[in-house]
């Protein structure tokens, strides 16, 4: 973000704790603000140790390969591993985040193999008999309703160094126990009572439910499991309808008749594994070799540079296009920052090559690798800061305050209570005119043509790029405003490549936001339902003060993965008992990010969401852009957020004395502290220093 250019002040939200907080600046330099990304595992992506390298996965004389449709999981924190057996078993046969898989061929002949479930082998006798108590006492606990499942009924098998063991310890226990869902957490294997077989065991028999779920868990391509014959056809609609939510991407349902005598019909569901587009053939070594050779992963290290445009000058230096490049967040402008990336189409070897071409615009490549598939946004556990505040003096300029006093109280009130977790300014955009949440908001109301216009109005001043987006709105000429458009601004070229071909009207323009990648596409509305998000977390705070009220939701079964999401199901409303007896905390508090799929507080903080939604015309909003392919299904954002190991330095004071500070004297602080996914530094500097950085 860069200075004299943030319009989204963060002045009118609020703090969390009293301190007196202290004046600096930010951002002097680039290299007063370093990010360096944290992975999925946990690990500082400039660690050479942090960055998978597929070879070693090509073992057992070509049996074990790489598979393109394999994905990890989505994050490796207990709760976030485990949300759903689809998400695991469509992600690979073990869990983890390993991108390892067998053919077809192979995992027949190893399923086949019963020593390969045996859990006294893989487990050993006292692990497997605690096991085997956790799973009675599930068992017992089974009558229970639907989402009464205690996050305190969680087993620990221990850790697991090896990829394969621990993908051979996850379908042994899911085959001996379907109820039970496995998770992984690092090299740790948990257990847990699994919800969907929970919720399927109140549609069909016990014996039913466990033969559907080693179904599943199988994945035997076109393979069928057919449920009891069911004359119900209400209660054949609710398993057709619990299938398909929980596992639409895997399977495919159907019902068939049978009429075994006159005026007798008989109907069953059948469920059929989805099958490959074309027959699967058996790999070898080489072919995996080859297949993970189609991406390269490594790490990109900028300055001064947006990712876009750094990306923009990697791809054509490299031949390939912009949206070749996966990485899984964007990161600041104005810093040095580190972050995982993954190219496709071009090999290690090349990319190390041509890396040299970058420094001069300010890009170093590392850890160059060969990986066996691009990056997701929001694949990673947080980021590592590491800033410096420049000119730190107390509020007031009071030559006598005790300036390492008020510091290191700002940092332990940061510590102890967190901050509020809102979106930073970098969220809307740096421009001084039209911010991104207002595109985002003209695109829910499918109004294509005034988004257009907005993505297109220039800022003040006479840089290539306003000069190239005035003259697009004076003239609505595509092709000349292309011409003018800096190269590195990957998107306008993109938006006006389109528009130049389909024209400016209504349709051009609905073709021009197609032109861009889903991400972008999405991104938009994503800062529209931000902004209302830190407006509604101001709104609680103010109206239902510092401590979890009736109405107000929260996590039913512990946090969500990254950014905070988790579906409905899982979220609790505080009741009035539960408020009268402080069972939940301020920490514990989500607010909803608007969408389709989310629920609302059910005190004064739901009815402001309707009134501030109708108030931009978007009562009744279905948060589907057809148009644009676009379905926003919300989310839930904790409400406070807190940095871990966090460590300052003031440096810099009088050597004389500490307390009184002299005119000339200008101490600056050392920050360094982690924070997850789609948490902002800059929000919690604020909190810190007690004003917008």
């Amino acid at each position: 973000m860069e200075e004299g250019k943030q319009t989204v002040s963060l002045s009118a939200l609020c703090f969390i704790s009293d301190h007196e907080g202290f004046q600096g600046n930010i951002k002097n330099s680039t290299t007063d603000f370093i990010v360096t990304e944290i992975n999925i595992n946990g690990q500082l992506v400039t660690r050479a140790d942090s960055c998978e390298n597929v070879s070693h996965l090509l073992a057992d004389n070509g049996r074990m390969c790489l598979n393109e449709k394999s994905k990890p999981e989505e994050n490796s924190s207990p709760v976030a591993a485990g949300n759903s057996r689809e998400e695991t078993l469509a992600a690979q046969d073990g869990a983890d985040g390993d991108v390892v898989a067998h053919t077809d061929a192979d995992n027949s002949a190893e399923r086949d193999d019963e020593e390969c479930f045996d859990l006294e082998v893989l487990l050993g006798r006292a692990v497997n008999e605690k096991l085997e108590e956790f799973a009675a006492s599930v068992r017992l606990c089974s009558g229970s309703r639907v989402g009464e499942t205690l996050a305190s009924r969680e087993l620990s098998l221990g850790t697991f160094p090896g990829k394969h063991q621990r993908a051979s310890v996850h379908r042994a226990v899911r085959h001996n126990f379907p109820f039970l869902m496995t998770l992984t957490n690092g090299t740790e294997i948990l257990v847990k009572e699994d919800s969907n077989f929970k919720e399927l065991l109140q549609l069909v028999s016990e014996t039913e439910a466990e033969d559907f779920f080693r179904f599943i868990d199988a994945k035997v391509p076109n393979s069928l499991f057919t449920f009891k014959q069911d004359d119900s056809k209400e209660h054949r609609r609710a398993v057709h309808h619990f299938v398909s939510k929980r596992f639409g991407k895997l399977v495919e349902t159907k019902s068939f008749s049978d009429i075994s005598s006159p005026g007798q019909q008989k109907t069953a569901i059948t469920v059929r594994l989805r099958g490959r587009t074309r027959p699967a053939k058996k790999r070898t070594a080489a072919d995996c070799e080859e297949e993970s050779a189609r991406y390269t992963g490594f790490t990109l290290r900028k300055e001064n540079l947006e990712t876009l445009e750094a990306i923009s000058h990697v791809a054509a230096a490299l031949g390939v296009l912009p949206s070749d490049f996966t990485y899984a967040g964007i990161k600041d402008k104005r810093a040095v920052t580190s972050q995982s990336m993954v190219v496709k189409k071009v090999s290690p070897e090349w990319l190390k090559e041509k890396s040299s071409e970058f420094e001069k615009r300010g890009i170093h490549l590392s850890h160059i690798r060969p990986v066996s598939e691009p990056l997701h946004l929001g694949r990673l556990q947080g980021n590592h800061f590491d800033l410096i505040v420049r000119g730190v003096r107390p509020h007031g300029a009071d030559p006598t305050a005790d300036l390492p006093a008020l510091v290191q109280q700002a940092v332990d009130n940061v510590k102890a209570k967190g901050f509020v977790n809102y979106y930073g300014p970098q969220r809307f955009g740096t421009g001084q005119s039209i911010q991104a949440d207002q595109i985002g908001l003209a695109l829910l109301k499918e109004e294509m043509l005034t988004a257009v216009r907005l993505f297109f109005t220039p800022e003040e001043g006479d840089d290539p790029q306003s000069r190239a987006k005035r003259h697009f709105l004076q003239t609505e000429n595509a092709k000349e405003s292309l011409a003018l458009m800096p190269e590195y601004k990957v998107r306008e070229r993109l938006m006006l490549r389109a528009l130049h071909r389909y024209g400016a009207g209504p349709e051009g323009c609905t073709r021009g936001w197609l032109s861009l990648p889903h991400a972008m596409r999405v991104f938009y509305i994503h800062a529209y339902c931000s902004r209302v998000w830190n407006e509604s977390a101001s709104y609680r705070l103010q109206r239902l003060g510092h401590r979890a009220v009736q109405g107000d939701l929260v996590w039913a079964t512990g946090r969500g993965g990254d950014g905070g999401e988790q579906s409905p199901q899982r979220i609790h409303v505080v009741t009035a008992a539960e408020e009268a007896d402080g069972v939940y905390s301020l920490d514990q508090v989500v607010l909803p990010m608007p969408g389709n799929s989310v629920r609302y507080p059910e005190n004064a903080v739901g009815g402001w969401y309707q009134e501030r939604l109708q108030r931009d015309g978007l009562q009744g909003c279905r948060y589907r852009v057809a148009p644009l392919k676009l379905n926003i299904p919300g989310c839930y954002r904790p409400l406070l957020a807190y940095p871990r190991n966090l460590t300052h330095r003031l440096q810099g004071l009088p050597a004389q004395s500490a307390s009184a500070l002299q005119p000339h004297a200008a101490p600056s602080l050392a920050l360094s502290f982690d924070l997850e996914a789609s948490c902002y530094a800059t929000v919690c500097l604020r909190e810190v220093m007690k004003c917008d950085p």
